[in-house]
């Protein structure tokens, strides 16, 4: 089977995410948990997805699943381009691609500059009280405001003073990870507005074996709504300040957040266990 790793939310080689991904011959159903999972161990990046095309009639183009190297996680953004890069790339599929996931059924939809738009469903946010137990402590800066992001997301969205404090967050990860059931996402204005975006973040999820992940389209659907409100408008940009780095375009519609971006195939290869 061949196995690719595709930079997502990035146009060049070694910047966005990169993820691994595998697409299975067949219709009938995934393999065993436990070779899932082995391969997303020893590929080792944030994630790797893994897809199988269903049969005509099914409520879905592909089945798609998405491991880290320790677990199985309910929705990954930068996994599900890279696999719908790849479907397009390489002419598995054609035109819009749905995938049927533990998220529901999630669409991509390829345009003719290269991106590709997905369709998720938006987040829904719950202002809170910053959890007892040192939040700020644990992150390294002080905490504006906190919100929950919803079983879906599952990580804590947090507000810090500015685009400074975000790129130089050095959080205590172990002290982090009690705080949320898979991590915090930190994020402030930019600085800038006219530098490109329209605000920054960095994602810690030290509970699912990622200590920082370059950038994280699940997160945006939370980031989205966050900040939309906050500005007025339905279309932003984010930045992902992680050292890789990279940008997706959002657009807030009600439940479901639209987040678009470009990936690069770098790497490409026999998978032989």
């Amino acid at each position: 089977m061949r196995i690719r790793i595709v930079d997502a939310f990035t146009d060049r080689p070694f910047s966005g995410n990169p993820a691994g991904v595998l697409l299975l011959p067949g219709a009938d159903a995934f393999p065993d948990d436990t070779w899932l999972q082995h391969v997303a161990l020893e590929v080792n990046h944030a994630e790797t997805a893994f897809a199988h095309p269903l049969p005509e009639g099914s409520e879905a183009d592909w089945a798609l699943r998405w491991f880290t190297p320790a677990t199985e996680v309910a929705m990954c953004g930068h996994a599900t381009l890279a696999t719908a890069h790849i479907l397009h790339t390489t002419g598995a599929h054609s035109g819009p691609v749905r995938f049927a996931t533990r998220s529901g059924v999630l669409v991509a939809t390829p345009a003719a500059d290269g991106s590709v738009t997905l369709d998720f469903p938006t987040a829904p946010l719950t202002r809170m009280d910053p959890p007892p137990g040192g939040l700020a402590e644990a992150l390294g800066a002080e905490v504006l405001t906190v919100h929950d992001t919803g079983p879906n997301v599952g990580d804590l969205l947090v507000e810090v003073a500015d685009e400074k404090t975000v790129r130089t967050l050095t959080p205590d990860l172990a002290a982090l990870a009690v705080h949320s059931e898979r991590g915090v996402i930190a994020t402030a204005l930019a600085d800038d507005p006219g530098a490109g975006h329209d605000f920054v973040s960095r994602c810690f999820f030290p509970n699912v074996g990622i200590d920082e992940d370059p950038v994280t389209g699940s997160a945006h659907t939370a980031l989205a709504p966050f900040w939309s409100k906050r500005l007025g408008r339905s279309r932003l940009t984010g930045l992902q300040a992680s050292p890789r780095s990279g940008l997706v375009r959002t657009e807030l519609r009600d439940d479901r957040t639209l987040l678009t971006g470009t990936a690069v195939t770098v790497i490409e290869g026999e998978l032989l266990a």
